[in-house]
């Protein structure tokens, strides 16, 4: 199993100083991070989404942090694809530049972002941009196979050209789909991609969403496959704050969270805000189990199956606590069928000492008990 980070450069405050000084924490939490054994530092890529994610450009970042590390691997996860906001020649150009300058240590998902606000800016409209995205996640693969491309359909018109450079991986990096519903999950295996499971489900909530991408997978055809690497993975977000203090890792957890779930669900259903307030850990937690209870009685009385999409966000069951809290909870995930954890920690009120001493403790305590409890499986 594989330990890794995944980064939305989120936060509270917008001024210049305080955006600037967030990157400048990703990086040196990304360098500590290599040195205490994690494998991956995953960006995501969104667009137009204030306090919730200023990671606009995750093809600079993590060629900033490859270019300071020797070891750990970078991930994109995932690259928008619709075609005016990344262009598929362009998307192909980047990825093979930053897999050759890491020498192999970069993985590549693909999606199509999550608002009208992103798309919007772009000038599409959001339920429009599924055939761009799987016209493009077909066609990079085909990018770099060919020395001399050519595409045409109602939607791009590609003349015969000769696209470089290639990627240092044969025939490619492996490529993911980042998943929510259980539609997504279905599709990835079905196109042989790897699963970003990118929300705030519990392992219970994992367990189920394994099942379906591993039939999808096993049970998949050849022809519908995505590019000439099949790649069976599933990856799980595991938000986690572990600290010494055991409650301060629970209250610190919790209010992030809270950040996080506000942060989106005003970019993404219209809420209010997100609330700064410094509860306690039990005042966070109701605040957060009232919030999914408003929500399935409102889907409720509209007559709308509820659904994991709607009410993860607000489970209060994550990696908030000591070292051991943190152990058995990836251990619910190992054992509902993860072969990555994401580890979310950089969630909008979360301070930067809180990220660094969760990665001294998972790097020192938590990984190595992992490694040395797959080895003796083998």
């Amino acid at each position: 199993m594989k330990f890794s980070i995944i980064y939305e450069a989120q936060m509270v405050d917008t001024s210049p100083a305080s955006e600037q000084a967030c990157f400048h924490e990703m990086v040196e939490q990304s360098l500590f991070a290599e040195q205490m054994d994690f494998d991956c530092i995953w960006a995501v890529e969104h667009t137009a989404l204030t306090q919730y994610a200023h990671m606009s450009a995750p093809e600079t970042f993590l060629a900033f942090i490859a270019g300071k590390t020797s070891r750990i691997h970078v991930g994109h996860g995932v690259v928008c694809l619709p075609m005016s906001m990344n262009h598929p020649i362009k998307v192909a150009e980047r990825i093979a530049t930053l897999d050759i300058l890491s020498k192999g240590r970069l993985h590549f998902g693909v999606g199509k972002g999550g608002t009208q606000q992103e798309a919007g800016a772009f000038g599409n409209k959001l339920e429009d941009l599924t055939k761009q995205v799987d016209e493009s996640m077909y066609m990079i693969p085909n990018i770099w196979k060919e020395e001399v491309f050519s595409y045409k359909s109602d939607l791009i018109d590609i003349p015969p050209r000769p696209i470089w450079p290639k990627p240092y991986q044969k025939p490619h990096p492996h490529m993911y789909q980042a998943c929510t519903r259980e539609e997504t999950l279905v599709t990835a295996g079905e196109r042989g991609l790897g699963a970003l499971v990118l929300g705030f489900s519990g392992p219970d909530e994992m367990a189920k969403k394994n099942a379906v991408y591993r039939k999808a997978y096993k049970e998949r055809d050849p022809k519908k496959q995505v590019g000439y690497r099949p790649t069976e993975h599933f990856a799980a977000l595991c938000p986690a704050i572990v600290l010494d203090d055991q409650d301060q890792a629970r209250r610190i957890g919790l209010r992030g969270q809270r950040f996080f779930a506000e942060s989106i669900n005003y970019w993404y259903g219209g809420g209010p805000k997100p609330s700064v307030d410094d509860l306690s850990a039990e005042q966070l937690a109701n605040v957060l189990t009232a919030t999914k209870e408003a929500i399935v009685a409102k889907l409720g009385d509209e007559k709308i199956p509820v659904g994991d999409q709607h009410t993860g966000m607000y489970n209060t069951n994550n990696a908030y606590g000591n070292v051991d809290d943190a152990v058995k909870y990836v251990e619910r995930l190992e054992a509902a069928g993860a072969d990555e954890i994401l580890f979310l920690m950089q969630m909008g009120t979360v301070p930067h000492a809180a990220i660094m001493e969760t990665i001294h403790n998972v790097g020192k305590y938590l990984i190595p008990y992992f490694r040395v409890k797959n080895a003796k499986k083998k």
